[in-house]
């Protein structure tokens, strides 16, 4: 599928749920233990290493920039989607919300202490899986973390259905962590851990923690 396909698929699917995906989302990290300690310990890294602006990439509607705000992180998101991003800046005024791509990421060169892509990359094919990866390397600064989170697995699925019953219409690519990893050596990242969750339900997740190279 081409490129600029997929991200159009992607973008007016989300535009579409964003309403009900918000709704669902909102609260979500409450109930998310695991979750939370990731993103506080991401939160000590950034801080580890100087701190400074840190992009949460595929945002959505803002509730994990918002909350890597509270942990004192100088967290802005980007989304492809204009709808989610209408209702990360009223969720959310005080924090800056921008459209963008993480295929074609707009912000100079190691130019961010930190960067986060949580279950944002799931809808990315895996032949454009190195190109973002290369814009993460590129605009961290040497040493910044990278925190992904993502589905585990080995399939692809087409979804034409979510939140709220609307119409999609997106593959979900569920990944083994070994194979993100070494796309992330391959961009030039040090892999420092990952951690697998709810490996009991139908879906399991994973967070992985790597930065960029000195």
């Amino acid at each position: 599928m081409k490129t600029d396909q997929w991200l159009a698929d992607t973008r007016t699917s989300y535009d579409t749920v964003a309403v009900s995906y918000a709704d669902q989302l909102r609260e979500a990290l409450a109930g998310e233990p695991y979750l939370r300690a990731s993103l506080a310990l991401f939160a000590e890294l950034v801080h580890a290493t100087g701190g400074g602006p840190v992009a949460d990439v595929g945002c959505g509607p803002g509730h994990v920039t918002a909350h890597l705000h509270e942990l004192g992180v100088d967290a802005f998101g980007i989304d492809l989607s204009p709808a989610m991003i209408d209702l990360a800046r009223r969720d959310h005024p005080s924090l800056r919300f921008e459209v963008g791509s993480m295929t074609d990421l707009h912000l100079a060169d190691a130019s961010l202490a930190g960067l986060l892509a949580f279950w944002s990359l799931i809808h990315v094919p895996d032949d454009a899986v190195p190109t973002v990866f290369s814009h993460f390397h590129r605009v961290l600064r040497p040493g910044g973390p990278l925190l992904l989170g993502f589905h585990v697995g080995d399939e692809s699925r087409l979804k034409t259905q979510g939140y709220g019953g609307h119409p999609m219409n997106v593959y979900v690519h569920r990944r083994q962590p070994d194979q993100v990893t070494t796309w992330l050596r391959d961009a030039g990242f040090t892999v420092k851990a990952h951690l697998l969750l709810d490996l009991d339900e139908s879906t399991p997740g994973a967070v992985l923690f790597a930065h960029r190279q000195p």
